[in-house]
């Protein structure tokens, strides 16, 4: 049975469920990934230049090699230690791991608590950070990535779930 266009319009993935988690990645043996609290938008671009070739019968494209970006932006949270880690990954040109992790689609049995995801290295190669008078202040970033980037299932603990959603508290106390 074929579905409607409304149908598939309930099927649409909602932005906040798509997130991003960092790490720089000579920490990876003693950090997990994290995300940037706050965010208000990420992207990822993949482009290719092609050069044109002209030929008697009319012109010849050959594709170069792809490139991808990925961008970030959110308000800046009081004691956020993940930018100044990106900020010193920067300075110190260090590579950034980076996941791009949909929660809308979980892992089959062979990948049971795990979400689609997309693993990048690469490099931050712009940080921006804006302060009006009327705003809160805002962090833009650009990471240069290495490759393509790789498919695959990613963990995402409840905290980093957090980043799209509220997760259940209970009534009782927590123990503070």
């Amino acid at each position: 049975m074929e579905k409607s266009k409304l149908q598939l319009f309930a099927e649409a993935i909602q932005g906040k469920k798509i997130v991003y988690l960092y790490r720089v990645k000579e920490d990876a043996a003693t950090a997990n990934a994290e995300g940037i609290a706050f965010t208000t938008e990420n992207g990822r671009t993949k482009s290719k230049d092609a050069d044109s070739t002209a030929t008697k019968d009319g012109s010849i494209r050959t594709p170069g090699v792809a490139e991808v970006e990925i961008t970030a932006t959110s308000i800046l949270s009081k004691g956020d230690t993940m930018i100044d880690k990106l900020e010193s990954a920067l300075d110190g040109d260090k590579v950034i791991e980076i996941w791009e992790v949909n929660l809308e689609e979980e892992g089959t049995s062979d990948n049971a608590d795990k979400y689609k995801a997309k693993y990048f290295q690469g490099y931050l190669t712009e940080m921006e950070i804006t302060s009006n008078a009327e705003d809160f202040v805002e962090v833009s970033l650009t990471f240069g990535i290495n490759g393509n980037g790789v498919d695959g299932y990613a963990t995402v603990s409840e905290e980093q779930q957090e980043i799209a959603s509220y997760v259940f508290a209970d009534t009782q106390k927590t123990g503070a």
